[in-house]
């Protein structure tokens, strides 16, 4: 395992000061357009431009690392995103705010961009399967510690985005100083979206109906958890009980798609989505953090698992070596709605109040279940033998895991 890790070890440690920093401004960012009393719809707009940016990234930065090199691009994208959270909180404008965002999103897919192939050029077919798993318990356990940081002053002072901002540029430090010898430059990959939904219907609208209900959650959730009652402790545990759930869910909901017909998972995912969001709207106003956490843990269980089963059922119908543009086109799909979710979930809370964003996310959580029940009336499903392996996903609101670092594109399944 030591062997595993030392040759990678600079490059977890900058993932792990990345995702912390980044977890907590993504929390941050909400509760403190609140406290500046910013409109919800604002507040959606504002994270659906994050998700612009960073797919404007995903897009953009492959040309940029070619042309300058990984560590030279990795300082030159650190350095604006460690300025941005500073500029929140010098600037407190709504617009100033999204462009902010914009370019957040965009400057934090060019970072996870380079790390993400730095590791898959550094493992082996030997080490790739167990460093993947690795890499997806820092994610996991960086994104946690950023939501406990929240704790550390108040959101309505400038601390936190100060945090936010040193966490940003000591990530630079481990990279900047490693000795590992550069990958070769990022590879693109040509993403036809008709053919993937000829390919897996269920799996490219499930990435998209992914993007459109948990974006919300990750940029609205705070919001909606402040206005249940609960204090910036609370926010903070309300949000790391839906990660853990989605967490401790992934390899049982992963194992068990690996069995049955992996549509029939996401059917059964897909219910247990809406019903988590019911209890969302049913806890609100209670004034019981427990049911509030408690709903969260559930909803996360659910809907945090839904894309990595979505990325095993695409890739049950693709060939080994259409792996990297499947995985690109699934993370289109899902950034495009990403993009819509927010902002849409956002527009009907000044009519029928904060719940609405989880009324939204579930009668689109609904009207999949239905669309995934049609394809599984008119498709047979594909026989066990020809079923790939599960492969846990990191969670793609915060860092959807880039084509470059897909375990099976490499000739080794994982589970």
């Amino acid at each position: 395992m030591n062997r595993t890790i030392a040759p990678v070890f600079s490059l977890l440690l900058a993932t792990s000061i990345l995702l912390i920093g980044n977890g907590l401004q993504g929390t941050l960012i909400p509760i403190r357009a609140d406290i500046e009393h910013f409109a919800t719809t604002t507040v959606g707009m504002i994270g659906s431009v994050y998700f612009a940016g960073f797919m404007a990234g995903c897009v953009l930065c492959p040309a940029i690392v070619r042309r300058a090199g990984h560590i030279r691009s990795f300082a030159a994208l650190g350095a604006l995103a460690s300025a941005v959270p500073l500029m929140h909180a010098i600037v407190i404008d709504p617009v100033v705010w999204a462009v902010l965002r914009a370019l957040n999103g965009f400057c934090f897919a060019g970072l996870y961009m380079v790390i993400e192939s730095w590791l898959n050029e550094r493992a082996t077919n030997e080490t790739r399967g167990r460093l993947f798993s690795l890499y997806l318990a820092v994610n996991l356990a960086s994104l946690t510690l950023g939501q406990l940081l929240l704790n550390m002053a108040s959101p309505a002072t400038f601390t936190l985005f100060a945090v936010c901002s040193i966490l940003t540029s000591l990530a630079l430090v481990p990279v900047s100083l490693t000795t590992s010898v550069q990958p070769a430059p990022i590879g693109s990959s040509r993403i036809n979206i008709a053919s993937l939904y000829r390919l897996s219907p269920v799996g490219l609208m499930g990435s998209f109906v992914v993007g459109l209900t948990n974006a919300p959650f990750w940029t609205l959730g705070p919001v909606f958890a402040k206005a249940s009652g609960l204090d910036v402790k609370g926010i903070s545990f309300f949000m790391i009980a839906a990660i853990i759930g989605g967490a401790l869910a992934q390899i049982p909901i992963g194992r068990f798609s690996d069995r049955a017909d992996r549509r029939r998972v996401i059917l059964i995912i897909t219910i247990g989505s809406a019903i988590g969001e019911l209890g969302l709207i049913a806890a609100y106003g209670t004034g019981s953090e427990v049911l509030l956490l408690v709903a969260g843990f559930f909803f996360g269980a659910f809907a945090l698992t839904l894309y990595s089963v979505c990325v095993a059922h695409t890739n049950d119908h693709a060939s080994r070596e259409s792996f990297v543009s499947v995985s690109g086109g699934l993370l289109l799909a899902y950034a495009v709605g990403a993009i819509v979710g927010p902002s849409a979930a956002s527009l009907g809370t000044g009519h029928w109040g904060m719940p609405f964003i989880f009324v939204f996310s579930a009668a689109i959580h609904v009207l999949f279940a239905v669309f995934t029940l049609f394809r599984m009336a008119v498709r047979e499903p594909i026989p066990a033998e020809q079923r790939s392996s599960f492969v846990a996903q990191p969670f793609p609101p915060t860092e959807p895991a880039q084509p470059e670092f897909e375990p099976r594109a490499a000739g080794e399944e994982t589970t």
